[in-house]
């Protein structure tokens, strides 16, 4: 049985409707990664208005890893309701709110008091962190990293790396905000070993703390354990721990941006304790709420509870729907072992590709931790020439075919991988099968192209 099945080459005849009244209504800056619209979605697999039914591996870019209109998760929506939809935490509070509050400091990593704050999207969370940790610290600067992606609005893009799409044209940027050096291990100069270039780059951290910030103005120092938007690059443990440990040192906030790495899809549900860390804060949305916004900001106990009354807070922050699909979610994640199948859902994607890498020359790095694992790219495997193009025919190949898969890196040229963590072996072989055809077919014809 396939489970995927297309019809019609895409975009299909209702779907081209649609489109043309979305060029009519909608601004050309709102970005799509496929030319269809969504009729229905279960589990992992997602059906268009044309009849068309796609294997997911985008999972919304990671919004969904327990799939697509759980059972649990719509049950517990439908409660909510059936008895109120919104009072506004700040004006009448709900117990749902307490309750996933509750949930998240005990899942977070550390033994110390937590306290929780719940808002709605991933960017509100890092802008809420970055709020904290100047009121905690009395400070103002804060600190990201190359490659970095934290959110599109002005404080949250400020942060982030890269400039095309997210940044050009929108300055100027909110100031304070400085860039450090991050380690990309496939990217590191060809003398070094991966020991060597971990001290190099550790070096360089503590370099850019003597000639681009001084230590005693930052407030916190923003991190995600595993790079998303900027290519699933994952850093050495021990860059990771050393910059804690800086931090400890000088009295700086650690924050773990988790907004995309939590909640099961590095095989824990913080990638941060693949590093055997203790953030200070740690930032959550995406998977959190199983397609509902809803994000939080988890911290120390003393630095939640450094902002005075009404400090912090939104109309919408955590609303009580968002809060019922986390505690669903969180659920779903437990009683079905999601963990362990991120693990496995990973190793299989990695064997896939590592089997592949020796019948095409164009794949020059394969990584990830647990099923959040991506490919590179290249035309030149020993120059490591990115190729950005050949990546975005091969994602239109396998849309074409049935497959929902997105891109990332700030090259674009890597093939990342999101799937939901309940996928079935049979969807999950079906979908592999469909990126490896396409992987092949793109660049074969490519070699042929470059033959003639």
């Amino acid at each position: 049985m396939r489970h995927a099945s297309i019809n019609t080459p895409l975009p299909g005849p209702k779907a081209s409707d649609l489109l043309e009244r979305r060029k009519k209504i909608v601004p050309d800056a709102v970005s799509y990664g496929i030319p269809t619209f969504a009729r229905e979605a279960h589990g992992a697999k997602v059906t268009d208005v044309d009849g068309n039914t796609f294997i997911d591996f985008a999972g919304a870019i990671g919004t969904i890893n327990v799939g697509h209109c759980h059972p649990k998760v719509k049950d517990a929506l439908h409660d909510q309701v059936e008895k109120y939809i919104h009072t506004g935490f700040n004006v009448m509070m709900y117990e749902p709110y307490i309750a996933l509050a509750e949930k998240l400091a005990e899942l977070a990593p550390g033994s110390h008091d937590k306290k929780v704050l719940l808002q709605n999207s991933g960017a509100e969370a890092v802008e809420n962190a970055v709020k904290i940790a100047r009121k905690y610290t009395g400070r103002q600067a804060i600190v990201t990293f190359a490659n970095a992606f934290h959110g599109r609005t002005l404080m949250t893009m400020s942060m982030t790396s890269k400039v095309k799409p997210y940044k050009f044209g929108f300055g100027p940027f909110a100031p304070e905000v400085y860039k450090a050096p991050f380690p990309y291990a496939y990217r590191r100069p060809d003398n070094m070993t991966e020991k060597e270039y971990s001290d190099f780059m550790i070096d360089q951290f503590k370099d850019f703390l003597l000639k681009e910030v001084a230590p005693e103005t930052i407030a916190a120092v923003v991190m995600e354990p595993i790079q998303g938007e900027g290519g699933f690059i994952v850093p050495d443990k021990a860059f990771v721990q050393t910059v804690k440990e800086l931090c400890a040192e000088h009295g700086i906030l650690f924050v773990a941006d988790e907004i995309q790495t939590g909640f099961a899809r590095t095989g824990a549900y913080f990638a941060s304790e693949h590093f055997d860390i203790v953030p200070d804060l740690i930032t959550v949305s995406k998977s959190l709420g199983a397609g509902m916004p809803i994000s939080g900001v988890i911290g120390r106990k003393e630095m939640m509870d450094a902002a005075n009354a009404g400090e912090l807070g939104g109309t919408y922050s955590g609303n009580p729907l968002g809060c019922r699909a986390a505690l669903a979610a969180i659920d779903i994640i437990e009683e079905e072992k999601l963990n362990d199948r991120a693990n496995e859902i990973g190793q299989k994607v990695k064997e896939t590709f590592h089997t592949l890498s020796g019948e095409v020359d164009c794949i020059g790095d394969i990584r990830g931790i647990g099923a959040m694992v991506a490919v590179e790219i290249v035309s030149d495997l020993e120059k490591k020439t990115p190729a950005k193009s050949l990546a975005a025919q091969m994602i239109s190949t396998a849309q074409q075919q049935g497959l929902l898969v997105l891109g990332a890196g700030v090259y674009g040229n890597v093939i990342r991988f999101l799937m939901p963590l309940v996928i079935t072996d049979e969807e999950l072989d079906e979908g592999l099968s469909i990126i490896e055809s396409a992987v092949r077919t793109v660049w074969n014809t490519t070699l042929v192209t470059s033959n003639e």
